[in-house]
């Protein structure tokens, strides 16, 4: 009777921390502006492409991706120094992260730098939306659970 084994051959990344960043910061970004074109269409097509006097919702997504995949590179930097590389801690560390994201980002330095370029829908300071908190944190257990899972 003949035996056979089977060789099964694991698949190993080895990304650095950078790249694990930016993909997870980009499929979160992804999932986040989904959901921000349904529920506030207007931050996607007019407030962020109005940061740079642009405007259009092509554009919108195009910058959106492109802030995601840097705050993406930030949060590698967080977890390599942190310790932080298991899925269930990265996780709790990207919730955590994307409220820091929109205290800072969305509530304050946007609705600034709206006014600063003179955008007439402009939000108040600070803007403490609920909705882009939870767009925020969706977008933080996102990137936290695919950067841990990319380790792997």
């Amino acid at each position: 009777m003949a035996t056979e084994t089977a060789d099964a051959t694991a698949v190993e990344t080895n990304w650095p921390e950078w790249a694990r960043g930016v993909l997870a910061g980009v499929v979160a970004g992804i999932v986040f502006g989904a959901m921000l074109s349904v529920v506030m269409t207007p931050v996607i097509e007019n407030a962020i492409p109005a940061l740079y006097g642009l405007s259009g919702g092509t554009v919108g997504w195009i910058l959106h991706l492109s802030h995601s995949a840097v705050f993406g590179v930030v949060f590698a930097a967080i977890a390599t120094a942190g310790g932080f590389e298991k899925l269930g801690r990265t996780t709790l560390v990207g919730a955590a992260y994307g409220v820091v994201l929109w205290v800072v980002f969305a509530a304050v330095v946007m609705p600034v730098w709206l006014q600063a370029v003179g955008f007439g829908a402009a939000p108040a300071v600070p803007n403490l939306n609920p909705q882009s908190l939870v767009g925020h944190v969706v977008y933080g257990v996102v990137l936290g659970g695919l950067y841990a899972a990319l380790a792997e």
